[in-house]
């Protein structure tokens, strides 16, 4: 492949229920050339989250990806041609790059381009220090509000955010438990990512594992997965307790709003005097700095690590959003093209 050719890979179809490989198309065109304020991005990183899925499926907080567009997603790479003297030929940049080999831009849009760190790999940029951190930063410290001594419950707890709201959690004095499905995952919770317990949802009752481990309550839950697991955090909150509502993956897959499970528990907001709360990381992009910040600090202090999985290939991209629903990554889902 020479560099007068763009791979890209499209939305074909919107997808209902897993998603398949049907659901995309790899295209080919020429070399985009940039315009007055526009640059040229090679793209060397792709990010992969859960929220990608709602972006290919419908209309979110941002607009649905349309059928024939490249799929909308973040990544790093290096500015390759640029009539925007804000990003010379060579300087190393992270924002909306989308599916494909060469990213056209003005740096502009719901993830702006930005320069990579000088001491930042794209991995860590990425991951500790992009989305992924700054949603654990922002859910766990805006909304959640722990205090030490309490006691934090993270759903998805082997995932990208979840992962990194447990060490959060931890450097702020406070009980990790999370919930993982498979021994694998839950024993990678424990040793790797340092939470002081975990519950494998997919092999014990998780609803009465909570209540032994936090037989007080939990004082915080962090919410990526929804459903079931979101019931039985209910069925075990302390007074006043605080519920993150950051992503609902149980139900990104669901081909009918029949096959997602309701909450019955509920009103144990109102008998606990608890609060459920949702947020998008977005809202709080004047304040990434002052997230980026903090994680460094406690990266320094080792409290807080960056884990990554790292797939390879541009023609394993689809496969690689297709991981994050079949329970296959750790930590913080890449690719590098």
């Amino acid at each position: 492949m020479g560099s007068n050719v763009n791979r890209r890979w499209l939305l074909a179809a919107r997808p209902s229920g897993n998603l398949k490989d049907s659901d995309f198309q790899l295209d080919t065109q020429p070399m985009p050339e940039p315009g007055e304020g526009e640059f040229v991005i090679k793209v060397t990183h792709l990010s992969f989250d859960p929220t990608q899925r709602g972006w290919i499926g419908g209309d979110t907080y941002l607009p649905a990806v349309k059928i024939g567009e490249v799929v909308r997603a973040g990544g790093a790479g290096e500015v390759v041609a640029s009539k925007n003297p804000n990003f010379p030929v060579g300087m190393k940049v992270q924002g909306a790059v989308g599916w494909q080999e060469y990213c056209l831009t003005d740096g502009k849009g719901w993830w702006p381009t930005v320069p990579l760190h000088p001491g930042l790999s794209p991995e860590l940029a990425l991951g500790l220090f992009g989305t992924t951190g700054i949603t654990a930063y922002f859910g766990l410290l805006d909304i959640g509000q722990p205090k030490a001594g309490d006691v934090v419950l993270v759903s998805g707890a082997a995932g990208a955010t979840g992962s990194v709201v447990g060490q959060i959690a931890k450097a702020m004095g406070c009980t990790a438990i999370g919930i993982a499905g498979g021994k694998t995952k839950c024993d990678w919770v424990v040793e790797t990512a340092g939470f002081d317990a975990c519950i494998d949802y997919k092999s014990e009752p998780v609803a009465k594992r909570i209540r032994e481990l936090a037989p007080k309550g939990v004082n915080v839950v962090f919410e990526n997965v929804g459903g079931e697991i979101l019931d039985a955090a209910l069925a075990n909150l302390a007074l006043k307790a605080r519920v993150i509502l950051c992503g609902g993956i149980s139900s990104y897959n669901a081909a009918s709003a029949a096959e997602i499970q309701g909450l019955k528990n509920y009103m144990q907001l109102t008998v606990m005097r608890a609060r459920m709360e949702g947020f998008i990381v977005l809202d709080y992009a004047a304040r990434f700095g002052e997230a980026a910040q903090a994680l460094g600090k406690w990266m320094a202090e080792g409290k807080v690590k960056s884990i990554e999985d790292v797939q390879e290939g541009f023609e394993n991209i689809p496969a690689t959003l297709r991981r994050l629903f079949e329970g296959k990554n750790f930590g913080k889902q890449l690719l590098r093209l």
